[in-house]
């Protein structure tokens, strides 16, 4: 089985922060038009391309390729977002994350962490390996201020190809400035007070199924092993691309290190493809998302052969560009 976390954080909407979406307040939209892409093939709501600016396919076209070739159809889980979802979800009722600047980021973080418990021990009635992966643009500058208060000297990665870490750092710097590092006695709140409401239930997901998990992606899905990891639970592997772990401004590997978690890394080979959009891929844009690795890491585990998997991805996109 695999499952996706949608989520937004309103610090997706500071302008240059994140590079996922055409301007900073169609960030909130994100997930949803990622989550119809995956579900249908296409952006159905608007009259968009899944493309970025550049022309670079976005990640979800990767998982709903992927899709099509394992017949795996991707639960989703609605941990907390801005606009209603235009597909059907799993709800935990949360709200979208607030600017950790300014006060609580998820003041509702052990409510959402025990939904996601229940939500992982029910996933776990109908499978035995869960790929689990999400989607919050912004969420790797939460992601940052998680492992900064939970004391992880990290830095994280980006989706634009330009890493804008002074933005990331600034903000970090001003939400650490805001709170009281010694306030942070549990992981949870940690989260509360500067993460995301995806980091809350994919965490209490990855506790409480019984089964396999593999956290499907990069920085976002390593604080939520960082929070497993300070709670005592069970620190699943990590599923990502090689883009991640080549990203030279990022610490990828030695916080996995620190974090005492493991990673497997797909290279889905799209530097040797003839497709422009996806080489870029290979120069530092777009990474990971909508649990791209883990996805391509599972049509893999199924039996699909290198070849097939970069050609189904190939043929996807060419079918829209």
């Amino acid at each position: 089985m695999m499952g996706l976390v949608l989520g937004n954080t309103l610090l997706s909407t500071v302008p240059g922060i994140s590079g996922a979406g055409p301007t900073p307040e169609m960030t909130l939209y994100t997930p949803i038009l990622d989550a119809e892409l995956v579900t249908t093939g296409s952006i159905t709501s608007m009259p968009l391309k899944p493309n970025t600016p550049t022309g670079c396919p976005t990640p979800a076209a990767i998982t709903r390729a992927m899709s099509e070739l394992t017949g795996i159809q991707p639960v989703f889980i609605n941990a907390g977002l801005r606009h209603t979802p235009t597909v059907p979800c799993i709800d935990m009722y949360g709200d979208a994350g607030g600017d950790p600047r300014t006060g609580d980021a998820v003041p509702h973080a052990e409510d959402l962490f025990r939904k996601g418990e229940w939500t992982g021990a029910m996933l776990g009635r109908y499978s035995d390996l869960l790929v689990l992966g999400e989607c919050v643009p912004g969420g790797t500058t939460t992601a940052l201020c998680v492992l900064r208060a939970l004391g992880y000297d990290a830095c994280v990665s980006s989706s634009f190809m330009d890493n804008p870490s002074g933005i990331k750092e600034e903000v970090c710097s001003e939400v650490l400035r805001r709170i009281d590092i010694g306030s942070v006695h549990e992981p949870l709140d940690a989260i509360r007070i500067c993460g995301d409401p995806m980091q809350a239930v994919a965490a209490g997901i990855a506790s409480a199924y019984p089964g396999e998990v593999i956290l499907a992606g990069g920085t976002q899905m390593l604080a939520v092993a960082a929070v497993l990891r300070q709670m005592g639970k069970r620190v699943p592997a990590l599923a990502t691309t090689v883009y991640v772990r080549d990203d030279e401004s990022a610490s990828f590997e030695r916080t996995l290190e620190e974090v005492g978690a493991t990673a497997c890394y797909v290279d889905p080979g799209f530097g040797e493809m003839e497709h422009q959009g996806l080489a870029r891929y290979c120069t530092g844009e777009v990474k990971e998302g909508t649990g791209a690795g883990g996805a391509l890491m599972l049509a893999y585990l199924m039996g699909h052969s290198p070849e097939e998997i970069s050609g189904k991805v190939l043929d996807f996109v060419r079918g829209y560009t």
